[in-house]
C-alpha cells in the first residue's frame, strides 16, 4: 500500500508520497479536489496521514470514501515523528516527515469523532458564540451606564433587557446604548433557536439524558461531555480521562528528586468542556443540598486548601463520575459517589425505583430548559411582529 501524507494548511495542501525511504512525488495544491488524480476513487489504495486540525474530519471522510486508510495524527506527539527537527518546519517538510512515518509505522493516532457527535459539537460551538456575545454586550452596556452615572439592578443575563427597559435612564443614554440593545434583542431568540436545535440532536443520544441526573449537569454540559469523549470505553480509568481533559496537576519530578513536585493543572484537551465542568462544580458548591457527598467532599477540600483548589478538584471528580455513569449505563447515585475512588465509580446494580427517580429529576431539568427555549422563541415572534412592514409588502397586502 502506498505511503502518503498531507499537510493541511489554510490556503494550501502539501502532498508527499514516499517509497523505499525516498520521496517519489510531491505536489502543492489549493484544495483536496486537485489531488483527485492521485487520491481519487480510481487511484490505488494508500495509507494517508494528516495532522489533527479543523479541516481534518472533513478530509478524513472524503479520503475514506475514496477508499484509503486515513491516519489522523495526534499533534501533541507529532515531534516524535521528526516534525520540526533542527528548527526546520514548513508544509513541505512536515508532509515529508509524516510520509516517512507512515512507511515506518507506529504513528500516534488521534481519536476521530463519530459524525453525530461532530454535529453536536458544531451546534455547541454556535450556541457558545451566541451566548458569549450576549454576555459581552451585557457587560459593555452595564459598563457604559456606570460611566454615565447609572447603575442597574442585579439580574440574570436572560432578564437583562427587562431590567434595562424598566430603568429610568435619560434619552441620550438610551440612544447611546441603543445599537447594543438592538443586537441583544436579536441574540436572545437566536440562542433559543440554537438551544432547540441542540435539544433535537440530543434526543438521539440517550446517554445525555442519563448524565443530566448528576448534580450541576444540564443538557449543555452533558452534550459537551459526550461530544468530546465520544466513547467511554476508550478510556481505561477515570484518571486517564481527567488527564485527557487537562484536569490533572502538571508534574516535575525528574532529575533524581525524591519528592514529587506537582503544579497547576495541565489544561490540555478541550478547553470548553473544562470550563463547563468547572461551572458545574461551582453550581454544586453553591446550590446543591449539603447532603450530597460530592459537595461534602469538595467542602472538606475548601476548608483545607481554599475554594479554587476545591472547584478544580470537584470538576475532576465530576468528570470521573460522568464517565463511570456512561461506562456502566447507570444514573447518578449519591451513595456510590460517596465511596468512589480516583479510579471511578464501581459498577453496581441499580433498582428500577432509583433509576426512575433520577430520570424524573432529569425531566425536571428538561422542562425548565424547555420553558427557557419557549420564552426565547416567543421573543423571536414578538420581534417579528414589531418589525415595520415595508412599503411594497404593505401595498401587496392591500
Amino acid at each position: 500500500m502506498r505511503s502518503v501524507a498531507l499537510d493541511l494548511g489554510v490556503h494550501e495542501i502539501s502532498f508527499c508520497e514516499v517509497a523505499g525511504g525516498a520521496v517519489v512525488l510531491r505536489r502543492t495544491v489549493r484544495s483536496l479536489d486537485s489531488l483527485e488524480d492521485l487520491l481519487g476513487p480510481s487511484s490505488s489504495p494508500a495509507r494517508v496521514a494528516i495532522e489533527a486540525c479543523r479541516e481534518a474530519w472533513a478530509v478524513h471522510d472524503t479520503l475514506r470514501n475514496w477508499g484509503h486508510d486515513v491516519l489522523v495524527v495526534d499533534t501533541t506527539r507529532a515531534r516524535q515523528l521528526g516534525i520540526g527537527q533542527h528548527g526546520r518546519k514548513n508544509d513541505r517538510l512536515d508532509a515529508e516527515a509524516l510520509a516517512h512515518a507512515v512507511e515506518r509505522g507506529g504513528i500516534p493516532l488521534a481519536h476521530v469523532l463519530s459524525p453525530h457527535r461532530r454535529a453536536i459539537r458544531h451546534q455547541l460551538a454556535v450556541r457558545r458564540a451566541l451566548v458569549e456575545t450576549r454576555a459581552q454586550y451585557v457587560t459593555t452596556v452595564r459598563g457604559i451606564l456606570r460611566a454615565c452615572g447609572h447603575k442597574l439592578a442585579r439580574c440574570t443575563t436572560e432578564g437583562f433587557l427587562t431590567v434595562l427597559s424598566a430603568a429610568a435612564l435619560p434619552a441620550e443614554t438610551r440612544q447611546l446604548v441603543g445599537p447594543l440593545v438592538t443586537a441583544l434583542e436579536m441574540l436572545t431568540p437566536q440562542i433559543a433557536l440554537a438551544d432547540a436545535a441542540l435539544e433535537q440532536l440530543c434526543t438521539h443520544e440517550p446517554v445525555i439524558v442519563r448524565l443530566t441526573t448528576a448534580p450541576g449537569v444540564g443538557l449543555v454540559i452533558a452534550a459537551a461531555f459526550v461530544s468530546v469523549v465520544d466513547e467511554a470505553k476508550r478510556f481505561h480509568h477515570a484518571h486517564q480521562l481527567a488527564s485527557y481533559l487537562g484536569l490533572v496537576p502538571s508534574e516535575d519530578t525528574s532529575g533524581g528528586r525524591n519528592k514529587q513536585r506537582l503544579g497547576a493543572i495541565t489544561k490540555q484537551g478541550n478547553a470548553y468542556l473544562r470550563v463547563l465542568l468547572t461551572q458545574a462544580a461551582h453550581t454544586i458548591l453553591r446550590h446543591k443540598s449539603g447532603d450530597d457527598p460530592l459537595r461534602q467532599w469538595a467542602n472538606a477540600i475548601d476548608e483545607r486548601r481554599g475554594r479554587h483548589v476545591a472547584v478544580v478538584a470537584l470538576a475532576r471528580r465530576l468528570s470521573g463520575v460522568l464517565w463511570a455513569m456512561w461506562r456502566d449505563g447507570t444514573v447518578y447515585d449519591a451513595q456510590s459517589a460517596a465511596v468512589a475512588s480516583a479510579k471511578g465509580l464501581r459498577q453496581q446494580a441499580q433498582s428500577i425505583e432509583q433509576q426512575a427517580q433520577s430520570m424524573k429529576e432529569a425531566s425536571v431539568k428538561a422542562r425548565r430548559r424547555q420553558r427557557s427555549i419557549d420564552k426565547g422563541l416567543g421573543a423571536t415572534r414578538a420581534t417579528a411582529r414589531s418589525r415595520p412592514v415595508s412599503t411594497s409588502r404593505r401595498a401587496s397586502m392591500h
